[in-house]
């Protein structure tokens, strides 16, 4: 283990954090407040029954992350770019809602897609490090928590067709784009 991977900066509530994962948990803190707002689009826009119900019930997980995700990372250490997470969450919920109930699935499904991976590399780096077992289960516990999202939306789906896979590759480019601003910004 290397002597700057043992180094933790203040712990923010009862949970130590490696000082050199500040930036990926400022990214999570954006990514939920992504989250939340890209469920708050889907609810302005979507009239389908069924589809609101899937966003009610996922925006009440999305909630619980962006409370732990604001205990985790204290207002000095968020993003500066919170007011484009927002914006940008909100179009990407409401957009497909005035598509219709696919574009919403598929946009979900795509989305946690990509949190998974960014979750699991987190996850997996604080695997070698033992004095940070306690936010190596949370950040796992928000991973599982979004491939239920995940699974949900896409059991909602087929097969994505040229434009489903097209779309879903904005998803990953954007959301690509969002973790690297977040990571500096």
């Amino acid at each position: 283990m290397c002597p700057k991977e043992k180094e933790s900066s203040p712990a923010v509530g009862d949970v130590p954090i490696p000082h050199d994962m500040r930036p990926a948990l400022r990214s999570d803190h954006a990514g939920e407040t992504g989250a939340v707002f890209i469920y708050r689009g889907i609810l302005a826009f979507s009239r389908d029954k069924d589809t609101r119900a899937f966003a009610e019930d996922h925006l009440k997980t999305e909630l619980d992350h962006l409370r732990l995700m604001q205990q985790l990372v204290p207002s000095h250490g968020r993003s500066r770019l919170l007011w484009l997470w927002r914006t940008s969450g909100f179009l990407t919920g409401a957009l497909p809602a005035l598509i219709g109930p696919t574009a919403v699935f598929r946009t979900v499904a795509a989305v946690e897609t990509f949190v998974d991976q960014h979750y699991r590399e987190q996850v997996d780096r604080l695997a070698n490090l033992p004095d940070f077992g306690e936010l190596r289960e949370l950040l796992e516990a928000c991973r599982l928590d979004e491939l239920s999202h995940r699974d949900d939306a896409a059991s909602r789906l087929g097969p994505p067709g040229p434009l489903g896979k097209m779309w879903q590759n904005v998803v990953k480019v954007g959301s690509s784009f969002g973790v690297a601003a977040a990571y500096r910004f």
